[in-house]
């Protein structure tokens, strides 16, 4: 058998092939492409991600922090332009403030409306002297005023007074030394069932006592006329000997006469004037009235205490005179008082027969002829 002998030239021209030659050369035009784009791609700025990571992004419509406004203060929503798309409330700040709730403003009664001490029957009105009203409370512990206003008849300047349908009141008047000559006769014929008789005063500023230039008259021919008879003292008297020595000189000033009808200390202030009582305190005016009764009293008169309204709330102690009769001065329709009284002065411009110009009529709820 004969051996073939195979040449080096005839090895390697066999190894490289048409197909082989072909998929090479792909493979390097594929390489030489992926180089291209990773070089081109490192040098986009566009991608470079250290400044993407850096750089603010900025939009159409930037916000400003309060800090970066020119003048240096906050803006509100006010300095928004989208607010303006909003309807603006034409509500005034003021008239919104005034709109607040209720309670957090005091509310004012109206003109007109009474205070609720007027209807809750604990409190009774008293006008001072200066013309300011205040409403007191009124004491539990104090007798009460028991007089039936419906059962009060007032014709021609004369009241009267019906229990069951029964007149149980009498009608007086008080006399001083400014009257003019009484005729107690006509009086009596008017109506009039007693005088009170004023004997003296004491000065509000000297403190020396007057003794009225009539009165000794006035008691005589007030009691022919068949009228009954009460005494009475204007006082000032600042201690309770001075309150004493006027008590005494109404006594003093009975005589022969039958007097039934009170001995009366007629107390309060000056009008228009500073009068010697103001400097004392209720504690003291207290003690000066009480020596006035105790006087009277002793000697086995009847004692009245006659004031108005505002002297007996405020400037004594009502309850240190609950065995004293009130002679109360306080014009009007009503007795406007809450304590218990036995006589209420209830005007001082009637007109009566036997008095010139015009006087005061007393209401007296107990026949003094019979105490």
């Amino acid at each position: 058998m004969r051996n073939k002998m195979n040449l080096p030239d005839d090895n390697e021209r066999n190894l490289f092939t048409p197909q082989m030659t072909a998929a090479l050369v792909v493979t390097a035009f594929v390489t030489l492409l992926i180089i291209v784009i990773v070089l081109l791609t490192n040098r986009s700025p566009h991608h470079n991600t250290a400044e993407h990571d850096t750089e603010p992004v900025q939009t159409s419509s930037p916000v400003i922090k309060p800090e970066e406004t020119p003048s240096g203060d906050v803006i509100g929503p006010g300095d928004l332009d989208f607010w303006d798309m909003y309807p603006e409330d034409d509500e005034d700040p003021d008239d919104a403030q005034q709109s607040e709730p209720d309670e957090e403003k005091p509310v004012e009664p109206d003109e007109g409306d009474e205070p609720p001490e007027a209807t809750d029957g604990r409190h009774t009105l008293v006008i001072n002297r200066d013309g300011k009203e205040e409403w007191m409370l009124i004491s539990p512990y104090l007798p009460k005023n028991d007089i039936d206003p419906s059962s009060l008849v007032l014709q021609s300047d004369l009241m009267s007074y019906y229990i069951d349908g029964k007149e149980t009141s009498y009608l007086g008047i008080s006399v001083d030394k400014y009257d003019d000559y009484i005729d107690f006769v006509k009086l009596k014929d008017a109506g009039i069932d007693f005088v009170m008789l004023r004997v003296g005063v004491r000065g509000y500023e000297s403190g020396t006592i007057t003794f009225d230039d009539y009165y000794a008259d006035n008691i005589s021919r007030a009691t022919q006329a068949g009228l009954e008879v009460g005494l009475y003292f204007r006082s000032q008297a600042i201690t309770p000997e001075e309150a004493a020595e006027e008590a005494v000189a109404l006594i003093s000033a009975i005589g022969e006469y039958s007097v039934k009808y009170p001995l009366a200390i007629d107390a309060g202030f000056v009008l228009n004037d500073t009068s010697r009582i103001e400097m004392l305190s209720k504690a003291e005016k207290t003690n000066v009235l009480r020596a006035f009764a105790d006087t009277v009293k002793a000697s086995g008169y009847s004692c009245a205490l006659h004031a108005d309204k505002e002297f007996l709330l405020k400037e004594i102690d009502l309850s240190k005179f609950s065995d004293i009769d009130i002679w109360l001065d306080n014009p009007g329709d009503l007795p406007d008082y809450p304590y218990a009284m036995t006589m209420w002065e209830y005007t001082d411009n009637a007109t009566l027969g036997g008095v010139n110009g015009l006087t005061d009529i007393t209401i007296s709820f107990i026949d003094y002829t019979q105490k």
